[in-house]
Order: structure tokens, then C-alpha cells, then sequence
């Protein structure tokens, strides 16, 4: 008897799909000499902290007394519920496999998680906690979940240890993303007085939202002179635009250049005329897919997700976390059979055996999604639904479709001389082709009848232009740069319909090396868990910084932890070299361990440090948990103390220091009123015995400062720290 473990229950149904003529049991279906059972995700999850290095008292306040804490070994547990025990429908299911995996007539488990790392421990963890004798353990790769390919899955299964590879980096993911997130979670949170949550990703995806919004919030206009020339030649205008830019100062030499120009007139100096063809974008990645959802339906990554997961899982669509935007040589018969169904529903499409399509080099577990020869009716999907499929249909069709999309360019160079050449792009379509059936925006550009020797009218003059400030991230902008984090990013967005021809080796060079930030099938998840945790937002398909993120970033900063796209990166190369068998779980996890204890190894700033003179009494400041407050509150009664965090801001100890020296702060950003929700810049002042407000002079963009109220006042010490709902 074959025992099938999968992922979830629909995995499991889409199972017996394939094999068919199966009897439903308690929690598992039998027939055709088959077992199948199911987890529901995750059942098992790391054990906390006060597993490994509890309290005396039994207490499970966060404190420093048990941090760091580095396991020995990790060890997993039945997954807890809000009431902090095991859920009861977990207990009976996890029973349940124990029960089939130690049948007797069962000889053989197979693991059918999703076909990725996550998928790969989840089911082992749940045979490995069952199993009491050895026995022939299997591996069940879907790459689709139609009865098709799980019935040609089904005898071709590998032996469950050629996947040892996969679950070891799988394993050292976890181990890492535990170590990082509960240590620095707990450190971070005790030494604010804030649930902060520190993760090994998330914090590099909010601190490269942080950098860019500040960067949008700092940003000082400059005026410059541009060159420019509008003059129409045979009743066209033509527009010419120098390279050259001036400094605001240099008005005069901009109008010497523009004299100059003028004065030595223009000529065409070639006209090339070229067909071409112009290709189809790749199919589409997981990443890809939500770029474009997010771009053209405001879709958040989540929703996406989840819709896209749901089609995987009826069969529609090929496995969706995949980070692959080409094809397996190994699939062309599968391809094949797909485009045949294409054909009889009316669509034009051929197969083409190309290097652009089929490329083993560029996949690393799993081929880009395409959809299955089960192609769904129109009242088998939701509007939405349909929206992510008929994405993912058209560009297979496009992509595959026989009618090439012809196209004539042209390019025209204009020389002023030797001064300067212009080159004028422009290009009409002759023959539509796949455009028909896919997103095609760019319009036809047609440039004016030149001819190589002509004449231009031209009349340059200086423009004064404005520097523009950077953009917000958008779902596409991050997702690109969190693909790859050390790419320059573009001045404009690419056409994602015309990137067939583009040379996406690096971009792959960084996947493969372990340079991105999270991964196809986590980052999703992240990203969703930095908006839950209020520390950014996304408004249509852009992200913007929260106060909670911005205090996010500040607080480590000024508790030195850096958790960079460049630290994080090292981790994630650490672990490509498990996946490829070039170091071991236990070496990439010590990489980390070395990393989280130099933080606990510095104490920048030890709670119940003496930062400055109390203005009151004379007696010492000192930094606590939430407050810094004046260390003579029981002995002479003196209350004063002021918040570390006032209206969602950090207030840094430098500037603490400066307001108990000096009387007053520097002014500072990232205020945000309760009230209203609107930021603000403000200065702390002494006034007598509180610490108030005090706002930057009035201007056109300031009319009505918020009026807050005085902070820091004394009054009673805030409660001592309780341990967070996390």
C-alpha cells in the first residue's frame, strides 16, 4: 500500500483526481491501492524561546535574561493556536497521518507538499514526527495539478533523498528566519517599549521604502536651463533637446550655446529605414505577473497571490511560485498538447522551438507559469479570476502565436555641426500579429519625410526646468528592485510588452546566487506582514512609508542593528551554497548566530544608561524602556520624564541630550498628529517643568502647524513592559 501525504486538502483531492475511484475515510481517501491523507500547511512550527532557555519563575515575559538564545538543536512542535495550545482540528489530522504512515500494509510514503522548499519540510516534518519504522519514502513533483500530469507524476516519483538538497536549504531558511526574527524581535521590542518585528527580509523591504520616501520628503528642487529648439520644417515640427544642462547661475552660458547652435544651422545626416520583428514579451514569472496585475487592475501582491494560487490548484494554471520565465526542454511535448487545445478554440498559435522560450539555464525549480490543457469557460470564473488567467492565457498565445508582429523603424540623425548629433526614433506597425491578442500600448511614432542632407529649421533657447524628486515605489518598481537589489534601476519603466529581446542574465546571475531579496514564494507573505504590522501602505499599486516603519528603521539604526540589502543578500548566498550542496545547514546558520551576537555583543545604549542632567533637580537622566525620566522619582519625588517615542517619532538620546544641555532640540521630521494623521517637523522645548512643542517658522505650505499637546510633562512612569501578542 502507497501512503500520499499532501500539502492541503484540495492537493489531495486534485490526487485521487488522477488516480480516480477512491472511497472517502476520517480525515483520508483510499483506493486503487492508495492512501491519501493531507496536512492543512504548516502543522508543525519551531519551538519559542522558553523551550530552549526558559525562566526561573516559569514566566514568558520578554526580558534580556534569556537572550540570545541559540538552540543546539531546533526542535518543532504541533502548531499552537491563540490560546497558546496545539488547535484541536491539528491534534486529530497529525493523528491521523501517524496512524497511516505506521500501518502495516503501508510500505511506501509519499511526499506530495507543493513543489517547492516550503513544501518539501512541511510534509517531512510530519513524517519524520510519525514514523516509528523505516520505511521506502517517495517524492510526488507536480509542476500542475490536473489528473493529467498527477497521473504521469505518479510513476515517475524520484526517491524522497534526491530532494535531501532542497529540504536542507529549506531547513537552514527557517532555522535563520527564527533566529533573526525572535532574538532581534524581543531585543528591539524591550528596548523601545514597541513591538517592533525584525525579520531577516522585511526589514531591508521597509528600510528601502524608508530610504526612498525620505528621499522624496528631502528633496530640494534645483532649477536648471535645458536647451531646446520647436521649429517646423516643410510644416512638421520638429523638437530638438541638447544633452547639454545649465546651472541655474549660468543662464548666459546657456544662451551662448543656443546662439551658437543656431547661428551653425542643422542637417540631416542619415534616414535608416528597417523591418523588423517585433517579439512577444516572456511569459510570465510569478513576479512579472504581479507586476503587471498590480499595474493595470490594482491588485496588491496578496490578492494576486491568492487568486493566482486558486487557479494553480483547480488545475487551470502550472505552479505559480516560480521565479522562471522560460520553459524546460524537458516540457516541449507538454507545450505541444497545450497549444493543440489552444488551436481548437480558435487561436492562431504554432510551436516554436527557440532559445528565447525553452531555456534550462534559467530555471531553477520550476518553469514559468503557463496555463494547462484545462482550459476553463467564462462561468467557471470569478471577474477577477478571469482578469489573472486571461493574463496569463494571452501571453502564452502571443508568445506562441504564429502570426509574427512586423514592424518598420526609423531613424533620423540631425547634426548641428560638430557640435552636437540629435537621433529622432520612430516606428509604425505593419502587421499586428500577437498584439492582437496580448497588452500592447505603445503607440506608432511616425517622424516627419526627411530626407539625408536636408535642411532643419532650428531656434534654440534656454528653458528653465525643475529637477524632479525620485518616485514612490510601486509594486512593479519594488518588486524589480527586491529581484534584484544591486541592479541600477531604470529612469523609465520598460515596456513589459516589447522585453522578448532584453538580456535578463544578470538578473538571473543574481536570482541563482542567492542576491534577491526573499524569494517568489515568501516575499508575497512579507510584504503583506510589513502593511499588517502598519510599518507601510499601498494605495492603488503604491507603497508609501508609515510613522511605524519609520520608527522601525530609526530605532535600529540607533540601536546600530543593520540589517541591509547587503547583509541580508550574504545570508541569502549562504543559502544557495545549502541548496547546491557547497555548505552545510549548520555553517549558515552559524553565519547568523555570529551576526545577531555582535549585536547583543555591542549594548549601544544599555536601558538605564545616564544620558544627561535632569533640569529639575540636577539628578540623573537615564534611559528606560519607553521613557527617559530623572533617576530621583522615588527619593526626592521628581517627575520628570519624557517619551522615547512622542506622536509615532523616535526621539533619538543625541537630541534628548541636546534638549536637557541646551533647552532645545533640533528641529526634526516624522511627527504624525493623532488627530488628523498628518506629518509634521517640530523642535522639543523646555518650557519650566514640560517639554512642549515648539514649530518652524510659518510658511505658504505651513498656514496651520497641528497644535499637539505638551509632551513630557511628568506624571506618573509608564508601566513596566508587558510581552507582546505575537
Amino acid at each position: 500500500m502507497i501512503l500520499i501525504i499532501a500539502e492541503k486538502p484540495s492537493l489531495g483531492r486534485n490526487i485521487a483526481s488522477g488516480i480516480g475511484q477512491m472511497q472517502r475515510r476520517d480525515g483520508y481517501l483510499e483506493g486503487q491501492g492508495y492512501l491519501i491523507t493531507w496536512a492543512f500547511g504548516h502543522l508543525f512550527s519551531l519551538c519559542d524561546i522558553e523551550t530552549y532557555n526558559p525562566q526561573p519563575n516559569g514566566s514568558t515575559r520578554w526580558t534580556m535574561q534569556n537572550l540570545p538564545c541559540f538552540p543546539r538543536e531546533f526542535r518543532f512542535e504541533l502548531r499552537k493556536g491563540e490560546n497558546k495550545k496545539a488547535d484541536a482540528g491539528t491534534v486529530k489530522q497529525f493523528g491521523i497521518i501517524a496512524t497511516l504512515c505506521n500501518r502495516p500494509d503501508v510500505d511506501t510514503i509519499v511526499n506530495a507538499g507543493d513543489a517547492d522548499r516550503e513544501g518539501e519540510i512541511i510534509v517531512r516534518l510530519c513524517i519524520q514526527n510519525a514514523l516509528k519504522t523505516p520505511k521506502t519514502l517517495k517524492r510526488l513533483w507536480l509542476p500542475d495539478q490536473t489528473p493529467q500530469t498527477v497521473a504521469a507524476a505518479l510513476q515517475d516519483m524520484k526517491d524522497e533523498s534526491e530532494y535531501d538538497l532542497l529540504a536542507a536549504e529549506g531547513y537552514a531558511r527557517t532555522f535563520i528566519d527564527w533566529l533573526y526574527g525572535v532574538n532581534l524581535t524581543r531585543y528591539a521590542t524591550i528596548r523601545t517599549g514597541r513591538l517592533l518585528r525584525v525579520g531577516r527580509v522585511i526589514v531591508p523591504i521597509v528600510k528601502a521604502i524608508y530610504d526612498r520616501d525620505l528621499a522624496i520628503r528631502n528633496f530640494v528642487p534645483e532649477v536648471y536651463y535645458a536647451a531646446i529648439s520647436k521649429e517646423k520644417t516643410d510644416g512638421e515640427e520638429i523638437e530638438l533637446l541638447s544633452k547639454n544642462k545649465f546651472e541655474k547661475n549660468d543662464l548666459q552660458k546657456a544662451e551662448e550655446l543656443c546662439r551658437l547652435y543656431n547661428e551653425t544651422g542643422a542637417v540631416v545626416t542619415s534616414v535608416k529605414n528597417k523591418k523588423e520583428t517585433l517579439f512577444a514579451g516572456k511569459l510570465y514569472s510569478l513576479t512579472k505577473l504581479q507586476n503587471f496585475l498590480g499595474k493595470k487592475y490594482k491588485m496588491s501582491m496578496k490578492e494576486s497571490l491568492e487568486i493566482v494560487q486558486g487557479l494553480y490548484e483547480r488545475g487551470f494554471l502550472t505552479y505559480p511560485r516560480t521565479n522562471s520565465e522560460y520553459l524546460a526542454t524537458a516540457e516541449k511535448d507538454k507545450i505541444r498538447q497545450i497549444l493543440a487545445g489552444c488551436r481548437k478554440i480558435g487561436y492562431p498559435v504554432k510551436f516554436k522551438d527557440s532559445k528565447s522560450i525553452f531555456d534550462d539555464s534559467k530555471i531553477e525549480s520550476h518553469s514559468a507559469l503557463t496555463p494547462t490543457y484545462k482550459i476553463p469557460t467564462k462561468d467557471q470564473l470569478s471577474e477577477k479570476e478571469m482578469q489573472v488567467y486571461s493574463t496569463v492565457f494571452r501571453r502564452f498565445v502571443a508568445v506562441f502565436c504564429e502570426q509574427d508582429c512586423i514592424v518598420s523603424k526609423t531613424e533620423i540623425s540631425i547634426a548641428v555641426g560638430e557640435l552636437e548629433t540629435f537621433l529622432l526614433k520612430g516606428m509604425t506597425m505593419l502587421e499586428k500579429g500577437w498584439t492582437k491578442y496580448d497588452d500592447y500600448t505603445q503607440k506608432d511614432k511616425i517622424l516627419p519625410n526627411l530626407k539625408q542632407g536636408d535642411a532643419v529649421n532650428i531656434n534654440f533657447q534656454p528653458k528653465e526646468k525643475e529637477t524632479t524628486p525620485p518616485k514612490h515605489y510601486t509594486i512593479e518598481t519594488l518588486n524589480n528592485y527586491l529581484k534584484n537589489p544591486f541592479k541600477e534601476e531604470k529612469s523609465a519603466a520598460k515596456d513589459a510588452d516589447a522585453e522578448g529581446a532584453e538580456d535578463d542574465s544578470a538578473d538571473y546571475k543574481a536570482i541563482f546566487e542567492g542576491l534577491e531579496l526573499g524569494t517568489e514564494a515568501t516575499r508575497t507573505g512579507i510584504i503583506d506582514n510589513a502593511r499588517k504590522s502598519a510599518y507601510i501602505d499601498l494605495k492603488k499599486d503604491v507603497y508609501s512609508l508609515l510613522p511605524g516603519g519609520e520608527f522601525l528603521i530609526e530605532s535600529l539604526a540607533q540601536m546600530q542593528i543593520n540589517m541591509d540589502k547587503y547583509k541580508t543578500s550574504q545570508l541569502g548566498q549562504a543559502l544557495k551554497k545549502v541548496y547546491h550542496g557547497k555548505m552545510r545547514v549548520e555553517e549558515s546558520v552559524k553565519l547568523a548566530q555570529e551576526e545577531i551576537a555582535e549585536v547583543f555583543a555591542r549594548d549601544p545604549e544599555p536601558i538605564d544608561s545616564v544620558i544627561g542632567k535632569c533640569p529639575l533637580c540636577g539628578g540623573d537622566v537615564r534611559r528606560n524602556n519607553s521613557f527617559y525620566g530623572c533617576s530621583n522619582y522615588k527619593e526626592k519625588g521628581c517627575k520628570f520624564s519624557v517619551n522615547t517615542v512622542i506622536c509615532g517619532k523616535m526621539i533619538p538620546i543625541a537630541q534628548m541630550q541636546k534638549l536637557l544641555s541646551e533647552g532645545k532640540t533640533d528641529f526634526m521630521d516624522g511627527f504624525v498628529s493623532p488627530r488628523s494623521g498628518k506629518s509634521f517637523s517640530a523642535a522639543l522645548l523646555l518650557k519650566g517643568e514640560k517639554a512642549v512643542f515648539d514649530f518652524p517658522p510659518r510658511s505658504v505650505a505651513q498656514q496651520n502647524p497641528p497644535q499637539e499637546p505638551p509632551v513630557g510633562a511628568g506624571g506618573e512612569m509608564p508601566p513596566p513592559l508587558e510581552p507582546p501578542d505575537a
